[in-house]
């Protein structure tokens, strides 16, 4: 797409024809009554103005037109591409064990369909962050690695499905693991530890994995790791079968994990409770800010600017044949 940067250079395009408006003599009257023998002498008896030739009028014009050309300074401008903003590394750890397919949240939804809904949503928000996926059950994995595209992160987080990683619940490797990504990006040479962030939802306790998630939580908190924890599902419930809801979640481990990384802990029972958890996310750690775009620009003024260098070489010559 092609861009003019001054525009209003084009005001200087008439400045030649008004000077030769106002700079023409007049006319005279009449010339046989001061001159009596202007008839017989011809022009040759006035005063001699010398004369140009009408094709380097022209030529003149058109310097003259390449001119303001470059002095408005086309450009060509490319396609628009994000820059790279600096904000937090925010790293989503999502349980897909087998509980996480129990249909007890608000409008018979699955604990995950909820989480992928609101979650999705909280993702998309996150413009100036890089966003990472980490999908934990028996084990954790790394669905996506830190990235600023916001919408294949959001994809990928649609596409879980409950039992991929297994249907047990292994807590402290996600954090291992989230712990690794950060380590491996600082190598890189990323962004301070203090700026990443781990949420962390789940619906059970911790029954798999090589790593208890105490220590997992002391390792993150020396890392600089801020873990918000979140407990998925319905509340208890005693009922005529016994107990009904999420009674498997262990609240006590999330709250401590929380606590030894300068994070929170919070509860989600409806897809309503959910929304206002990662609102108050939100809130905590702020994004960076609206997305930044970049479009390259290509200098075209050089071209106008060379024509016009070329063109005076020939408007010299008429110039100085039109006073020799």
């Amino acid at each position: 797409m092609i861009h003019l940067a001054w525009p209003w250079m084009a005001l200087l395009l008439p400045l030649p024809w008004l000077r030769y408006i106002l700079s023409s003599p007049a006319e005279p009257r009449s010339s046989t009554v001061f001159v009596p023998m202007a008839a017989t002498l011809g022009t040759d008896a006035g005063i001699h103005r010398p004369t140009r030739p009408s094709w380097g009028r022209f030529i003149f014009a058109a310097i003259w037109l390449l001119l303001v050309a470059a002095a408005m300074r086309p450009q060509w401008l490319g396609e628009p591409i994000p820059v790279p903003t600096t904000g937090r590394r925010l790293m989503l750890a999502v349980d897909v064990s087998g509980s996480m397919a129990t249909e007890d949240m608000a409008g018979g939804a699955s604990r995950l369909r909820v989480v992928q809904d609101v979650a999705g949503r909280f993702i998309d928000g996150r413009h100036g962050d890089r966003v990472g996926l980490i999908l934990f059950g028996t084990q954790p994995y790394l669905q996506a690695p830190l990235t600023a595209d916001l919408g294949t992160v959001h994809r990928f987080l649609n596409e879980a499905l409950v039992g991929v990683a297994g249907t047990e619940t292994a807590i402290g490797d996600a954090i291992g693991l989230a712990i690794k990504r950060l380590h491996d990006e600082a190598g890189a040479g990323g962004s301070k530890a203090s700026q990443t962030v781990l949420i962390l939802l789940t619906d059970g306790e911790n029954d798999a994995g090589a790593m208890p998630p105490l220590e997992a939580a002391r390792l993150a908190a020396q890392s600089g790791l801020r873990i918000y924890t979140v407990g998925v599902g319905a509340a208890p419930q005693e009922g005529f079968f016994g107990m009904a809801g999420n009674a498997d979640l262990d609240e006590d481990t999330l709250k401590a994990i929380a606590k030894a990384t300068g994070g929170e802990y919070f509860r989600a029972t409806d897809a309503a409770a959910l929304r206002e958890v990662y609102r108050e996310i939100d809130r905590l750690e702020p994004a960076a800010g609206t997305q930044q775009w970049l479009r390259s620009a290509d200098e075209w003024f050089t071209w106008p600017l060379a024509m016009a260098l070329l063109l005076s070489v020939p408007a010299v010559w008429v110039g100085g044949r039109a006073w020799a």
